[in-house]
């Protein structure tokens, strides 16, 4: 569970606290490297939630859906067409989707804490 967190504070911290500009010509890139970088994390928190996170799955499927989106957008670029609309459609779909199912687990989990509260209470 440390993993994602531990990555978006790096990132975050390298993010605000250097001056790095990236050329107008990888803004492509860039939206969907982040978005797919999103989705993992979303998917390891998810994961974790859900007891079935894996070190090993989580940063092979960071790079992973990285270099693919990425090789998307170049074949995209290179062919003239917009591939790099499929690559963000499906991590869009992706990121709301284990958002839902974040939300869901806390809900019930939030819920199940004061049916306890409620149980130890009344006796």
């Amino acid at each position: 569970m440390w993993l994602p967190f531990l990555g978006l504070v790096l990132g975050l911290a390298l993010g605000l606290l250097t001056n790095i500009q990236i050329p107008s010509i990888y803004e492509n890139y860039l939206s969907i490297a982040v978005l797919a970088a999103l989705d993992t994390l979303f998917g390891g928190i998810r994961a974790q939630l859900q007891q079935v996170y894996d070190d090993k799955v989580f940063v092979s499927g960071f790079f992973f859906n990285i270099v693919l989106a990425a090789g998307l957008a170049f074949l995209g670029v290179n062919l003239g067409v917009d591939l790099y609309l499929a690559a963000i459609f499906a991590f869009g779909v992706r990121l709301f989707q284990n958002i839902a199912i974040i939300r869901r687990i806390l809900l019930t989990k939030l819920d199940e804490k004061c049916h306890k509260k409620n149980k130890t209470s009344i006796e």
